[in-house]
């Protein structure tokens, strides 16, 4: 291979973290999902789906679970009808944001040139470092499973759109290499939502042309695909059946907003349940600050996203003249965004994101915001626990 591009993909990664916690539920069905687990439920033991009750999703499952049609992005409630028996488990975000850079540093270590693609997952440029292709990538799966307890899935093909297809095909544990020699045999039989990028629409419009396989893409006359499906995308499908990919790793990719966001267990009325979604505001802010803080930025503008009981979304967007990263300033900025919001309706999901992002060491944070005394709530009176604030963020 010209190029050796490796994609690294952490096995059932929420899971498997949580089998770390939890050894004696290794080889049983466990989805992970839901609201936190409290301490009155961790001493009461472990909850079954069966007995969930609400409306969350599934964040992941093992593979024990995936056994019965578990997915993830599956409401939890058609989850419990497919695996009643199945454990479930709160997310704990921190643990797994923790472990994802003690997997990151331990791949860096052998191979630097890392581009990031999440929580769970990355590629790897390996083409100059030493070794032979086998041996090397092994070493990295062994450095992430000594570093974390964990086993992931690699492939390593020519370039990053085969390497990622080629992690999934020999999941879990797996070590996949592929030249452009072996898509014939190992690529064109795999159905065409395997390539990333071809999406459940795309997916349904191949199949009324009676397009279902990688292969039978690959047969397809580019001309065919750009009168169907536009010049770009046309064009990029045929160059995908084909394993083409000329994309270079993203090694210094810069984010464009980070966000926070929660879906509640029952829907919320603005008037009626003035004081719990304050609380949930105030701590999302809190939470993303942290998320600032941690990461190194600061925002130039805030956005807030309500979703409500009838599924329709609205978001509002705050322009800064400042950035600012504070958890008060955030909530300052998010006030305003709600003044432009109609909250007659009750609703079913609040989040806010932080955008235009730049670099703290880049600016000199200012002043947020001059002192308060018993700051009223973000939807109304003053709450009960409002706070006394005695100097700026």
């Amino acid at each position: 291979m010209t190029h050796r591009i490796a994609h690294l993909d952490m096995d059932a990664y929420f899971a498997s973290v949580e089998l770390l916690r939890y050894p004696e539920l290794r080889g049983q069905p466990v989805v992970i999902g839901g609201r936190r687990r409290t301490a009155l439920a961790e001493a009461q033991g472990f909850q079954r789906l069966s007995t969930y009750a609400g409306r969350g999703v599934v964040t992941t499952a093992t593979y024990e679970a995936r056994a019965f049609g578990v997915r993830s992005g599956m409401g939890l409630m058609k989850a419990a009808a497919l695996a009643p028996e199945a454990i479930l488990l709160p997310g704990d975000y921190e643990t797994y944001s923790r472990v994802s850079r003690t997997f990151k540093a331990a791949v860096a270590a052998i191979a630097p040139r890392i581009e990031d693609r999440g929580i769970d997952e990355i590629y790897v440029d390996l083409t100059d470092v030493p070794g032979e292709t086998q041996a090397l990538a092994q070493r990295l799966k062994d450095a992430v499973r000594q570093a974390t307890g964990l086993s992931c899935s690699i492939g390593v093909t020519p370039n990053k759109l085969l390497s990622k297809l080629a992690s999934e095909l020999q999941k879990p544990d797996g070590l996949t290499i592929l030249t452009l020699e072996d898509i014939p045999a190992r690529i064109w039989p795999l159905p065409c939502s395997a390539i990333n990028g071809i999406g459940p629409k795309a997916t349904a419009r191949l199949a009324a042309i009676r397009i279902h396989t990688i292969g039978e893409l690959a047969q397809l006359d580019p001309a065919f695909l750009v009168e169907h499906f536009g010049k770009s995308y046309g064009a990029w499908l045929h160059e995908a059946a084909h394993g083409r990919d000329e994309r270079p790793l993203a090694t210094s990719r810069e984010p464009k907003s980070i966000s926070r966001e929660t879906t509640f267990e029952r829907d919320l009325h603005p008037k009626q349940d003035r004081e719990e979604l304050t609380r949930i505001l105030l701590h999302l802010c809190e939470r993303l600050a942290e998320d600032l803080a941690r990461k190194g930025y600061l925002a130039r503008n805030v956005g807030l996203k309500v979703r409500y009981a009838d599924f329709s979304t609205l978001t509002r967007d705050h322009a800064l003249e400042v950035p600012i990263a504070s958890a008060d300033a955030l909530r300052d900025a998010v006030r305003t965004c709600l003044k432009r919001v109609p909250l007659e309706q009750r609703l079913r999901l609040l989040g806010i994101r932080a955008g235009m992002l730049v670099r703290t060491t880049e600016y000199r944070l200012q002043s947020e915001a001059p002192p308060r005394v018993a700051e009223p709530g973000l939807f109304g009176d003053p709450p009960p626990y409002a706070v006394v604030r005695t100097s700026s963020a």
